[in-house]
């Protein structure tokens, strides 16, 4: 029985599939899935899993190099946008692009994680990146 890392089989499973420059979301009870897109439903309840508590249980076992967030997230909900965009460390870049371009740029991804989240506008894209374990001899 796994009792460490990411025990959901289904996240993990979508993990292990993740290559450098592979896209993953992680979004609110609301966003609008397209249909051939992977979709990991954990939605419980309102509110339940937030899309925080996801990112911080993801830091553990994903790397990432950037992180796409829509301007509205920004302008709307600017403490959830901060703590989103630090959610994988200080030297993760961070766009910011219009919802509608997120929403589009939603069917290039490889998996969706949906949570119970209800912040507004608070989905991101997530860009798989080489973590600390690369070596380069310069």
């Amino acid at each position: 029985m796994k009792e460490i890392g990411m025990l959901n089989s289904h996240i993990d499973s979508a993990l292990t599939r993740q290559g450098h420059m592979d896209l993953m979301m992680v979004v609110d009870a609301g966003f609008p899935c397209p249909d051939h897109v992977e979709l990991i439903d954990i939605t419980l309840s309102e509110g339940v899993p937030k899309i925080l508590d996801v990112l911080a249980e993801l830091r553990k076992v994903h790397s990432v190099e950037k992180i796409i967030m829509a301007q509205e997230t920004q302008d709307h909900n600017p403490t959830y946008a901060g703590k989103a965009a630090k959610s994988f460390g200080d030297n993760v870049e961070l766009e910011v692009i219009p919802h509608t371009e997120l929403k589009e740029r939603s069917h290039e991804v490889k998996t969706i994680i949906r949570t119970g989240d209800f912040t507004a506008w608070g989905n991101l894209i997530l860009v798989s990146g080489a973590g600390d374990r690369w070596q380069m001899e310069k």
